[in-house]
């Protein structure tokens, strides 16, 4: 049981909406679904997600043990980077979907870690994201954190909810950018006219900033550090598309004709950083390239020369 107390600066907002951007860690649809079901309370009361919060408000929130998982165990090969008895750092293929969903529950990243971990992941997340605190796309490879109980989940995610993280990815973009760095500061939500995709908007957004830092420029791409201050869908992607240099292989927000043949966008989260949640020591771990995209790398110098 958690409960958070609520004072002047959180009065008048949505339940729903408060919670979303705590340190639980949980999705703004799933606490509506606690919301419904009776989880969570405003002084001992149940309320509606659009109820708005008065100052001193006591919300008390039970996150329910996780159900008889229907998810299946898979022996899927992992690449753990480090392991230890409350939390793992894997590094993601390109290709590999994070978590279960409508018509693809097999083959998943939760599919793996169950079979890894068996019954050591965290609950809060639900049957469906058993130990998932934050995800990468199916076509972007790299580095993710998992949490095996909830008390890791909870301290990790309040360093994601504060921007604590150190975030890095690698990319490789359209355009030969001239300056070396930059910030792109640009809201990101839900894109009206395609609800699968995400676009700079100012209805219904959230703040998204990310530093780039130019590592090497080609005739015609550029090859990028990117370093999140936020963590929003697509962010990346979204915000290298709007600039004009969208990202290599990105089939949603690039170019429609590459001259490689990619399974997907030329994107890594090589570099992840973090405060334990146990023993609060910062941690930080790098992974390189993957191979395909070292070799795009290795043409494109071949025709500098």
């Amino acid at each position: 049981m958690y409960e958070m107390l609520i004072d002047s600066q959180s009065k008048d907002k949505r339940i729903d909406a408060f919670l979303a951007e705590s340190d639980l860690g949980l999705t703004r649809s799933r606490i509506q679904k606690l919301i419904e079901d009776g989880f969570i309370l405003v002084g001992q009361k149940t309320v509606k997600s659009n109820y708005k919060l008065k100052e001193n408000d006591l919300i008390s929130i039970e996150i329910p043990e996780p159900k008889e998982i229907r998810i299946a165990a898979e022996e899927i090969p992992l690449d753990v980077v480090y392991e230890d008895s409350c939390m793992l750092v894997v590094n993601k293929p390109q290709g590999m979907v994070v978590h279960p969903a409508a018509g693809n529950y097999n083959g998943t990243l939760v599919n793996a870690l169950m079979a890894h971990c068996g019954d050591n992941l965290s609950g809060i997340n639900g049957e469906i994201r058993p130990g998932i605190l934050h995800r990468i796309d199916k076509d972007t490879s790299g580095l993710l954190m998992v949490a095996k109980n909830d008390a890791a989940h909870l301290g990790l995610s309040r360093q994601i909810k504060e921007h604590s993280l150190t975030r890095e990815y690698l990319a490789l973009v359209h355009g030969k950018i001239k300056e070396d760095e930059g910030t792109i500061d640009a809201p990101i939500g839900r894109d009206e006219k395609d609800r699968k995709k995400m676009t700079i908007t100012q209805k219904n957004s959230k703040n998204a900033v990310t530093h780039f830092f130019v590592l090497e420029r080609f005739e015609k791409y550029t090859f990028l550090r990117c370093r999140l201050e936020t963590g929003r869908t697509h962010q990346i992607r979204v915000h290298m598309s709007k600039r004009g240099n969208p990202i290599v292989g990105d089939s949603v927000y690039g170019r429609k004709k590459e001259e490689f043949r990619l399974n997907g966008q030329l994107l890594h989260a090589h570099l992840i950083g973090f405060f334990h949640p146990e023993t609060n020591e910062y941690m930080e771990f790098s992974q390189d390239i993957p191979e395909y995209f070292e070799e795009v790398l290795v043409k494109l110098r071949g025709r500098m020369n």
